[in-house]
């Protein structure tokens, strides 16, 4: 009797569903040998800051560009894949007021794939300021370039339209003169130039508003003419 429990406790541990075991055992094998063979990497990269939640009336008021050096490590099968728009690097700028704000970088606000984790962040803080947003018309000032024909000089410039919208923080929008156009060649024009160009103002943290193309006309004339 003790034999045959013996053999019907063989049979239900070992030889039952011994089909789905040996499956179950080979599988495992398998994933050993993967990562086994899979050491451990670390990769670093540059990723720019996400700002999150910024107020509506509030503009971001620091020139400087906000990045972060992210150094990642993780199964060097996923770490040869990773690229930079896989890592995001989140500040929270919730209540945020005008001036300045120091905001610390953890790997809680560092979101990479799964299987990888973050080892170490540069730099661990930010300091950033924060201004109203203003919103200003300005006058558009076209750029004229070339060579001119002998004798011939720029007698009037004109752009259509005269003016644009700009968008910003308070203090550099107040600080804009005018916005400017992409360069327009007049070379070898004898009476007058249509071009279509682009304008902008060159301060990065000022946008315009609603950007159209600019027809900038060139009119010529002769030196010592008297235009009337």
């Amino acid at each position: 009797m003790p034999g045959f429990v013996q053999r019907s406790f063989f049979q239900r541990t070992f030889v039952h569903n011994i089909g789905l075991k040996l499956v179950s055992l080979l599988l495992a094998i398998g994933l050993w040998m993967v990562v086994a063979r899979d050491p451990t990497a670390e990769v670093e990269m540059r990723v720019p800051l996400e700002f999150q939640n910024l107020p509506d009336n509030l503009e971001v008021d620091s020139a400087s560009s906000a990045e972060a050096q992210i150094r990642v490590r993780g199964p060097e099968r996923l770490i040869h894949r990773l690229q930079v728009a896989d890592v995001r690097a989140e500040i929270d700028l919730r209540n945020v007021q005008p001036g300045e704000r120091t905001f610390d970088l953890n790997g809680g606000q560092v979101h990479v794939p799964q299987d990888l984790e973050v080892v170490q962040i540069k730099p661990g803080q930010f300091h950033l300021s924060f201004d109203n947003r203003a919103t200003r018309v300005v006058e558009i000032r076209p750029r004229v370039t070339g060579n001119f024909a002998s004798g011939m000089r720029v007698a009037q410039v004109i752009a259509d339209p005269p003016n644009i919208t700009i968008t910003g923080p308070r203090r550099r929008v107040e600080a804009v003169e005018a916005a400017i156009t992409d360069p327009v060649d007049v070379s070898g024009a004898m009476t007058r130039a249509s071009f279509v160009t682009q304008a902008y103002v060159p301060d990065p943290l000022i946008q315009i508003a609603h950007p159209i193309p600019i027809r900038v006309t060139v009119i010529m004339e002769r030196l010592g003419d008297e235009r009337k």
